[in-house]
C-alpha cells in the first residue's frame, strides 16, 4: 500500500508482523478496553495489519490503577475463556515510575516484557524527582527499563536531545508510539518522534492502543521515505526482543 507519489510509505507496510508489547487491550482494568468484546475487536484490527503477537500491558499506577499480577491475570483469562485474542497473546504491565513502583521493586514482583526487560513510564507533567534512584534500583534488580513514549514528555524536549541522551547513559531503552508518527498527540511530539528516530535513540516501536479508533488512525499514517530504513531497523528490534 505505497502512497501515490512514492515520497512516503504507509506505516503498516513497515510494521507488518512485528510483536506489539505496549497496548491496553485487557478488559476493564485501566483506561483501555472496557470489555471482552471491545478487546476482541481491537485484536481483530491488529490482525488486519499483520500483528498477531501481542503482549498486553495494563497500567500500574499507585491508587489510580492499582493492578497486581492477580488482577491482570484475571483479565487475561477472560480473553482466553472467550477465545477473544490471538494465539500469541501474553501479558506484562506498564509501570509508572513512582513510590509505588519502588515498593514493587523491593518485592521483586514485576511483570516484565521479557525475563529482564520492564516497561516503564513517567508523568506527562514532570519527571520523578528521584528518577536516577529509580533507574539505579531497576538495574540493581537485574532489569533493563524500556521507557514508553519518550517523545511525549515535552519537558524533555530540546534541540540537542541532552535529556534523552542522559537517560540512555543510565541504561534506558526507548519505545516510540506509532501514533506519534502522525500529529495525533500534536505537531511538537510528532517532530520530536522523528528527531529521536533520526538520531538513533529509539530501540522499539509499539501501538500504545487504548481503543479501536487508535488502530484505525495507525492504518492511515504515512512515513517520509527518509525515515523508513531507521523504522525498519527498529521493527527488527521488536522481532528480536520477542523471538521464540
Amino acid at each position: 500500500m505505497l502512497s501515490i507519489f512514492n515520497r512516503s510509505k504507509f506505516l503498516i507496510d513497515l510494521i507488518e508482523g512485528i510483536p506489539d508489547f505496549h497496548n491496553h487491550t485487557l478488559p476493564g482494568i485501566d483506561d483501555g478496553s472496557d470489555s471482552v468484546e471491545t478487546s476482541r475487536k481491537i485484536f481483530n484490527s491488529f490482525s488486519e495489519i499483520g500483528i498477531n503477537q501481542i503482549v498486553a500491558t495494563p497500567h500500574i499506577i499507585g491508587e489510580y490503577y492499582p493492578n497486581t499480577p492477580f488482577t491482570i491475570e484475571e483479565a487475561y483469562n477472560k480473553i482466553l475463556q472467550e477465545k477473544a485474542g490471538p494465539k500469541r497473546l501474553t501479558y506484562a504491565a506498564e509501570y509508572m515510575m513512582d513510590q509505588h513502583f519502588l515498593e514493587i521493586l523491593k518485592s521483586n514482583d514485576l511483570l516484565t516484557i521479557t525475563e529482564n526487560k520492564v516497561l516503564v513510564e513517567m508523568s506527562y507533567f514532570q519527571a520523578p524527582i528521584n528518577l536516577t534512584q529509580i533507574l539505579f534500583k531497576v538495574q540493581n534488580n537485574s532489569k533493563i527499563p524500556i521507557l514508553a513514549h519518550p517523545e511525549r514528555y515535552t519537558y524533555m524536549h530540546s534541540k540537542d536531545l541532552s535529556k534523552y541522551k542522559e537517560l540512555k547513559t543510565r541504561g534506558c531503552l526507548m519505545q516510540i508510539n506509532m501514533l506519534s508518527l502522525s500529529n495525533h498527540y500534536g505537531k511538537g511530539i510528532q517532530k520530536m518522534a522523528y528527531q529521536l528516530i533520526e538520531n538513533g535513540l529509539i530501540e522499539y516501536i509499539c501501538s500504545d492502543v487504548h481503543k479501536l479508533t487508535h488502530l484505525e488512525k495507525i492504518k492511515e499514517i504515512k512515513v517520509p521515505n527518509k525515515y523508513t530504513q531507521n523504522i525498519l531497523r527498529i521493527c527488527d528490534n521488536n522481532r528480536e526482543l520477542l523471538q521464540h
